[in-house]
């Protein structure tokens, strides 16, 4: 049994509760990771995803189901990834708008109160990256023991190089009767380059990682003392919440009066409660283009390659390719990776940058900055085909036993060709099975649904006509997920 399921056996009483805050959009991974499905939930590192690696650290005896925090569109992808991955018992908590990692956490640990104060609150971001587990238990067995003295307990990252894209924080003197724990002399804000080797070289600094462990009674105890005005807002939310399925929806208009600011800044800075447990864990924050080429696997020449690549005279380059056949010729320290309906190109050195270009799409208001050909649906996805004047083309794939809502549209009207699986489509007063190869009009204004009764995914081509194409020409009569 690995050092840090012991000692979390020995007080089953009050367990470990991993917290996984799913939130962040990774702009600097676009193409790839964009808004409507950020980069917790590709399969970057591993062939799991993200968040599916993140969960699955967590999980051990003395170890309880995770909560989530993360935005209302994510929930079912979110929690499609969590039952894929084999993970049960999840709760996930609906954040109705984003108001930075305090007040996020700040609801996970009220929510987690009420049935256990004492319980050991281990806090993860859901996109970052770990490669030695054996250390990672380690180093939170001596978290978990500090943060049962009463202790606010982050990670510190033993730095690979002169980072400049990390905060850092220095360390203190080591702690007595806490084996592998040190005070915090300062917390650093990301240096420039000349700062950040000065600080590799002396030794005493750590990367921040984020990651902290600490019991709900002392953070709220905390926050009470160093963001009143924090806790007071997402108590309203909590107390305010309701339950939606499987998911927990905070208050919408208590939490977005909440105060946007981070843990960092509300807390970790400010409490004399905060102590540090160095630890060289393989960690990155899968931040960049070039953190991947960092963390993946080489061939002879230094490139990294994933999906249909091929190289000559290459080197040092990462190229990814999740569509078309992809050939790179004599480039060094590239960066190339393709979608759908996008590329980037670039020099590795240039790799924290790509935002500048996702600002750039998002002022011309082009949809490649925050959406993907490929929509998700908590029935399945659709993805667009082509797009004229007054028509469009989606593939749309249900999943078994998935339904879309009932619904009409005042401006388009629809026909399904079902090209595999078998579908029941209701037609304003009627219902019509319709199987592979064949096909259904929808009419302008006619109240329709379709659902999958099999136990194969439904894939049909539906063929959109009419003078307005928009998603938002969509009534909802009735739905199964909830929405509006």
């Amino acid at each position: 049994m690995p050092a840090f399921e012991q000692h979390a056996a020995s007080d089953a009483s009050h367990p470990i509760v991993p917290v996984i805050l799913s939130g962040g959009t990774g702009t600097r991974l676009w193409p790839l990771s964009r808004e409507s499905f950020p980069k917790q939930f590709w399969p970057l590192v591993s062939d799991r995803s993200l968040i599916q690696e993140t969960a699955l650290r967590a999980v051990g005896p003395g170890i309880s189901a995770p909560v989530v925090v993360c935005n209302e569109a994510h929930r079912f992808v979110v929690a499609e990834q969590l039952r894929a991955a084999g993970i049960e018992g999840s709760r996930v908590v609906l954040e109705p708008v984003g108001r930075n990692s305090a007040p996020a956490i700040a609801a996970a640990a009220l929510i987690i109160a009420e049935t256990d104060p004492n319980a050991v609150l281990w806090l993860m971001a859901a996109d970052s990256a770990i490669s030695d587990t054996a250390a990672l238990g380690e180093a939170l067995c001596h978290a978990v023991a500090a943060a049962r003295a009463g202790h606010v307990v982050t990670f510190g990252m033993q730095p690979t190089g002169p980072e400049t894209g990390y905060g850092y924080i220095k360390t203190g003197a080591a702690l007595p009767g806490l084996d592998g724990v040190n005070a915090i002399a300062r917390f650093v804000e990301k240096p420039d380059a000349e700062t950040a080797q000065a600080m590799v070289a002396d030794g005493l600094h750590l990367w921040n990682s984020g990651m902290f462990v600490f019991t709900a009674a002392t953070l709220l105890s905390e926050l009470e003392r160093h963001a009143p005005d924090v806790l007071a807002a997402v108590r309203l939310a909590v107390d305010a919440r309701r339950t939606d399925l499987d998911f927990i929806r905070l208050g919408e208009a208590e939490f977005a009066a909440c105060p946007n600011i981070s843990i960092d800044y509300a807390l970790a800075e400010r409490t004399d409660r905060a102590v540090v447990v160095p630890a060289a864990l393989g960690w990155s924050d899968v931040g960049s283009w070039s953190a991947l080429w960092d963390l993946g696997e080489k061939d002879a020449s230094g490139n990294v390659t994933v999906g249909d690549v091929m190289l000559e005279g290459a080197k040092n380059c990462y190229v990814r390719t999740d569509s078309l056949l992809t050939a790179v010729i004599g480039l060094e320290d590239a960066i190339l990776v393709v979608t759908e309906d996008a590329v980037l190109a670039m020099h590795r050195d240039e790799a924290q940058n790509v935002k500048k270009i996702v600002e750039r799409l998002k002022a011309a208001r082009r949809p490649e900055a925050s959406a993907h050909r490929r929509m998700y649906r908590p029935w399945g996805f659709y993805e667009g085909i082509t797009k004229g004047e007054r028509f469009q083309v989606k593939r749309i794939v249900v999943s078994p036993g998935a339904k879309l809502s009932l619904q009409k549209h005042f401006h388009r009207a629809e026909h399904w060709v079902v090209v595999e699986g078998t579908a029941i489509v209701t037609r304003d007063d009627e219902k019509v099975m319709v199987r592979e190869n064949e096909s259904i009009y929808l009419p302008l204004g006619c109240v329709h649904r379709l659902e999958n009764p099999g136990r194969i995914p439904i894939t049909l081509i539906e063929v959109q006509s009419g003078p307005y194409l928009g998603e938002d020409d969509i009534v909802r009569i009735e739905d199964t997920y909830g929405r509006g």
